[in-house]
């Protein structure tokens, strides 16, 4: 299959990515239901999962909540990093997008089309990063 040059494609909308990593976000993160479907899924780092008494808990409560995006944290207004801070740690999170259907071999060719777009949401320790 053979996929067509970046300059082929449109500019996907910032501002309906955003909205859509909101909600996804919130979603696998505090199980606020979505208006429309949003595929994805959610993963954590072994070093976040092992930090035990309720740390991981925390860290994923704190990442559906983040909403201070800023262009020094935002720079294409997408809302897919950010990094919050639980018990003095830094814990980051990453929304990575790609083609639901490509096994997660290529980035989303139309990141801004809920349907064939694929979330994958990474919770970290920041040094993991």
């Amino acid at each position: 299959m053979s996929h067509p040059e970046p300059a082929d494609y449109p500019r996907p909308n910032a501002a309906v990515i955003a909205s859509q990593n909101d909600a996804f976000r919130r979603f696998a993160c505090l199980g606020i239901v979505p208006d429309q479907p949003i595929q994805g899924r959610m993963h954590v780092t072994r070093s976040l999962m092992e930090a035990g008494d309720g740390f991981m808990a925390e860290a994923v409560k704190a990442t559906g909540e983040f909403d201070t995006f800023e262009p020094d944290n935002d720079p294409e207004g997408w809302h897919d990093f950010g990094a919050v801070t639980i018990r003095g740690e830094t814990v980051f999170w990453k929304i990575d997008l790609f083609e639901a259907d490509s096994d997660f071999r290529y980035g989303a060719e139309a990141p801004d089309n809920p349907e064939t777009t694929m979330r994958v949401l990474t919770i970290m320790m920041a040094h993991d990063w």
